[in-house]
């Protein structure tokens, strides 16, 4: 049973996890553990994280329209693998079932600080492969695939979800680094919404907890923007990182 100060330590949470969102991205890193801690079990804590930080992804795209709406074709061809993919995900997550995923959720810390520890050499990567030119890019078409793919395990988990997804896109989309953020932006919020109203029927969703989160996650959201040029997001970025590695290796341990 989750009491008063549960809901502080939750709060809190969120109110980190949103700024670090805004500022360097892996804030589940952080929500979702509290979540657990608490007492909130672990498909149920997913799936009311998930809900909880959707107001987040609302106001990243949002910030990012400009960007998005110069690719509405490309939009069209994606956004139906991210909405049906994050759908698997989300239905994958309920069919998994508590015990099963209680037992995996170490392994999808340790792979989420994996996956935002190389996001600087992702970013790089697709920095030099904008600046080459003629460089043998495929078909649009086939980023379908690993878009569709990677929107399956956001719908299950989600964290590190942006740095696939970004790699998914560099591989198959000629375009600037500017844009393909913003795609990666479409993408992460279509299957977040995917999953988040597939959740909302599933009845593992706390709401009370949802309440507060999603307001401390906006606050966090809101300070994230105001400390943007103080913090350097790198610095943040390896202290979440070092916080999953350990988290993971303690529920490991914990077996």
């Amino acid at each position: 049973m989750i009491e008063g100060w549960d809901y502080l330590f939750i709060a809190l949470a969120a109110i980190a996890a949103g700024a670090i969102n805004a500022l360097a991205g892996g804030g589940t890193l952080i929500s979702f553990p509290v979540l657990i801690a608490v007492g909130v079990p672990p498909v149920a804590s997913n799936i009311t994280n998930t809900v909880s930080l959707l107001p987040g992804y609302i106001g990243g795209t949002l910030a990012q329209w400009a960007d998005i709406k110069t690719q509405m074709k490309r939009l069209w061809l994606i956004l139906p693998a991210s909405i049906v993919g994050g759908l698997l995900g989300g239905i994958l997550l309920i069919v998994t079932g508590e015990e099963v995923f209680g037992q995996i959720v170490p392994y999808l810390i340790l792979l989420a600080s994996l996956l935002l520890a190389v996001q600087d050499p992702v970013r790089a990567w697709l920095l030099k492969r904008a600046a080459e030119k003629g460089n043998g890019q495929v078909s649009e078409f086939w980023s379908t695939i690993p878009i569709g793919l990677a929107s399956v395990y956001g719908g299950y988990f989600g964290a590190g979800l942006s740095v696939i997804v970004l790699a998914a896109l560099g591989l198959t989309v000629d375009e600037s680094l500017t844009k393909l953020n913003a795609l990666k932006q479409a993408v992460s919020f279509s299957v977040n919404v995917a999953a988040a109203v597939f959740f909302v029927f599933s009845g593992y969703v706390v709401w009370n907890v949802v309440l507060v989160m999603a307001v401390a996650a906006l606050i966090g959201g809101w300070l994230g923007g105001k400390l943007a040029g103080s913090i350097k997001p790198n610095h943040l970025r390896w202290l979440v990182v070092s916080i999953g590695v350990v988290v993971g290796i303690i529920y490991l341990i914990r077996g």
